[in-house]
């Protein structure tokens, strides 16, 4: 465990506030590849390019150990650390999510608080915030740092505006920092002003989402983002770009 551990102590350390570490969201070893050759310090695994590599759709169509068997690929392909969106979890105790994680050789995780074995319900906060301390439990069992990812989906999809649920964000995030989090992630896109406040208010490193075409590191820096991904974007950035050569020989 001991590159494990140095390679989880290395990444945490790239969450610099008002200076973010840039993670490309990759989806297989190619992709790892390229952002690792691109120069890139690190990268995460997205759970959107995945599904979608594989003909499954997202929000778990995956099963776990599906995931595992992408994500060795991957480490395998790179010598980077290396962090994985585990979704909501896929019903698998915190112990043994946090053991296949280290075994496939990552050394983070993405936890969001939608359950999407059960319709998509949210999470309460305080629910939330056990299941990110029963993971730092386990991850600090392992004696690997891991670098725990605490996602709130409450700012995106169908429960309102986010300049009216910033502050319940907040206290949802609060809660999972004091249960162990390391990172904070108020997944979505929405207006600067609102990112500002959440990087002001929130304890711990906030990631933010980025377009992989508007490269605006100045602009999230400026806000105080930690951390940057790209979700689906930069697959979506890839498909758009192939489109346009096949179209040419059509």
């Amino acid at each position: 465990m001991t590159a494990l551990s140095e390679q989880a102590t290395a990444f945490l350390e790239l969450h610099r506030p008002g200076d973010p570490v840039i993670l490309p969201t990759v989806w297989d070893a190619w992709s790892a590849d390229l952002v690792q050759q691109a120069g890139f310090p690190a990268l995460t695994v997205g759970s959107h390019p995945l599904a979608s590599s594989v003909g499954k759709p997202d929000q778990e169509g995956m099963a776990f150990t599906e995931v595992l068997a992408r994500v060795r690929e991957i480490t395998a392909a790179v010598d980077v650390p290396v962090s994985v969106d585990l979704e909501s979890g896929y019903g698998v105790e915190p112990k043994a999510l946090v053991e296949g994680l280290l075994e496939a050789g990552g050394v983070g995780f993405n936890i969001e608080d939608v359950v999407h074995a059960e319709g998509g319900r949210m999470r309460a906060p305080q629910e939330h915030a056990d299941l990110v301390g029963r993971l730092r439990q386990a991850a600090d069992e392992s004696g690997v740092h891991v670098v725990v990812n605490a996602r709130t989906d409450l700012l995106r999809g169908p429960f309102g505006e986010p300049a009216d649920l910033a502050g319940e964000a907040i206290e949802r995030l609060r809660l999972a920092a004091a249960a162990g989090a390391d990172v904070l992630y108020p997944v979505g896109r929405y207006a600067p002003e609102i990112l500002r406040r959440l990087c002001a208010e929130l304890p711990l490193p906030v990631n933010a989402i980025g377009l992989p075409e508007e490269a605006n590191r100045p602009a999230l820096a400026e806000a105080g983002v930690a951390r940057v991904s790209f979700g689906p974007f930069l697959q979506f950035a890839l498909g758009a770009e192939a489109t346009r050569l096949l179209r040419a020989w059509r």
